[in-house]
């Protein structure tokens, strides 16, 4: 149930947490008296700045007499208090020029690029979950006594190697046998399919072409799952210079870990997939530990209708949510125009 505070109570969270985002200092009461508008004297500020206290909006550093916004002040704030700026016609064009129909990988990568430079944090993008590639090419090189070079050649032009070890010693004119038999039955195929049909008919080879074929799929699968990473991560960098994240070098690597292991990452991103417009994950909102200290805002974006990805922003609990927040949500329309386009 969504706290109730006195009008009063909220202008001076508000003015308090505005004032914090700008100067990254705790604010005290003298400041809120003068910036909030209110005709209080300091002593009524500090009276509601206890009340608040206690209702767990807002904290007491220990090394100053002013307060600094909780995760939970941050979370009233954003669902009850915030006026969310237009975005600026220069950064609206530069998002709209370089967010063109084009190449979907292209498109993707430039929005995790454009969302980082403009906010000067991490800017992330949840790729569509890729369709398997369908193989135009396999072969087969000999690299020495019992190691096999296995090239794959997708549709789209992408080229895959693994090495395969074989228990026995295959000739060259065995190699180019199998990836002829690969190449003239399965070529246009996507290899979870190629895999499907070749241990339906593994029976019929030849025993000892069966164990080259087997570790052929094997290595193969893995080598096209691996070539498609779940998100687009730019600009994490930037978060080396935020002091509210960089000064706790434990919880830093940490967060690096997280970007690095990405399965927690595109999970809590494709959370943003099954909602509506932009979600901001605050604190410990994200189920993340790393991310206790971060701010994470995402937005789905949709081809020809259908939500697809989504794209997000992860900088620290202390951002200005009213500029970060119509970057995301633009970003995500123009990104899906763009991918929709004919």
């Amino acid at each position: 149930m969504r706290p109730v505070l006195d009008q009063r109570s909220q202008i001076l969270l508000k003015t308090l947490i505005e004032r914090y985002v700008a100067e990254a200092q705790p604010v005290g009461s003298r400041a809120l008296s003068k910036h909030s508008g209110l005709e209080l004297s300091p002593a009524t500020v500090r009276n509601v700045m206890s009340d608040l206290e206690e209702m767990g909006f807002i904290a007491s550093p220990h090394t100053s007499a002013g307060r600094v916004p909780t995760a939970r002040g941050y979370r009233f704030f954003v669902d009850s208090l915030l006026t969310v700026q237009p975005l600026p016609e220069a950064q609206l064009h530069e998002l709209e020029e370089q967010l063109q129909p084009d190449q979907p990988q292209r498109l993707i990568t430039a929005a995790s690029q454009l969302l980082s430079e403009l906010t000067r944090f991490a800017g992330v993008v949840l790729a569509p979950r890729r369709v398997t590639p369908k193989i135009r090419h396999i072969e087969f090189l000999g690299l020495s006594e019992k190691r096999i070079l296995l090239i794959l050649v997708t549709a789209e032009g992408d080229v895959q190697n693994r090495i395969l070890f074989t228990r026995r010693d295959y000739s060259a004119a065995e190699l180019v046998s199998a990836a002829n038999y690969l190449n003239q039955n399965f070529a246009g195929l996507d290899f979870a399919e190629i895999r499907r049909r070749v241990q339906e008919e593994l029976r019929q080879l030849h025993a000892d072409m069966s164990e080259l074929m087997s570790a052929a799929m094997e290595a193969g699968g893995e080598a096209v799952a691996d070539s498609s990473d779940p998100y687009v991560l730019s600009g994490e960098g930037n978060l080396l210079e935020v002091a509210d994240i960089s000064s706790d070098m434990k919880r830093l690597r940490e967060l690096f870990a997280l970007f690095e292991q990405r399965t927690g990452l595109a999970q809590l991103l494709d959370l943003s997939n099954r909602a509506e417009g932009v979600q901001v994950f605050i604190g410990g909102e994200s189920g993340l530990a790393p991310l206790d200290e971060c701010s994470v805002i995402t937005a789905p974006y949709e081809v020809d209708g259908c939500v697809v990805g989504s794209v997000g922003v992860i900088g620290p609990t202390r951002m200005a949510y009213d500029r970060v927040i119509p970057i995301v949500d633009i970003t995500a329309k123009l990104l899906s125009g763009a991918l929709s386009a004919p």
